[in-house]
């Protein structure tokens, strides 16, 4: 740790955290232990960790990582550069973050869920990966969505396991997606549905 890591003194920093510099704010967990032979937790430079976030040993996360007041990020996770996490989301374990990407607030984003670069997750977003919720064997059978690079989700959408949100495509809020999507398509509804492209809309930022 160097001079330039600000830490509150009110959070707990465990052993095997390899963290630069940035700020930890009030009540802050690094390094929360999982399993047995834990591996280190390590933070790129520039951070800023709001109050009550917690952040398990095992995951590698880049440079300029924000987060909101009580966001979880289990073990195993890697994260890029410049990615938020909003207030009250959840990361399960072994999950990706590309480059970019935006989790809003209250997001939940379960087991090898895959977000590309840029992508864009609205605020109660649910991401889902067993198909078959408390089958036998539904644990070895789990599947992660795949998020792909630009991609937007709306506002409460829900995304069942192991679905493909295309390139730049956008889910309306409230959608419960069941389908992969094409790239740069517009869906809605539930189930949801190509109702456009993204081309149709004015001044859309990709």
């Amino acid at each position: 740790m160097t001079d330039s890591l600000q830490i509150h003194p009110s959070s707990i920093i465990f052993d095997l955290v390899r963290c630069a510099s940035g700020v930890v704010g009030p009540f802050c967990v690094l390094g929360e232990s999982y399993g047995d032979n834990p591996k280190p937790l390590t933070l790129g430079p520039s951070m800023h960790l709001r109050s009550h976030t917690v952040l398990y040993l095992g995951s590698t996360i880049g440079n300029g990582f924000v987060t909101g007041h009580g966001v979880l990020v289990r073990e195993e996770c890697v994260i890029g550069d410049n990615v938020s996490i909003g207030s009250g989301s959840i990361l399960e374990h072994h999950v990706t973050l590309h480059d970019r990407v935006r989790v809003h607030s209250r997001v939940f984003i379960p087991e090898f869920t895959i977000c590309k670069e840029d992508a864009w997750i609205g605020p109660g977003v649910v991401f889902t990966n067993a198909k078959y919720p408390r089958s036998k064997d539904a644990k070895k059978n789990l599947r992660g969505a795949i998020i792909e690079r630009g991609a937007k989700i709306g506002a409460h959408a829900t995304i069942l396991p192991g679905i493909r949100v295309g390139e730049g495509a956008l889910v309306g809020a409230g959608a419960v997606v069941t389908k992969d999507i094409p790239d740069y398509a517009v869906v809605a509804g539930n189930p949801a549905a190509v109702i456009s492209s993204i081309a149709e809309i004015p001044d859309y930022q990709l």
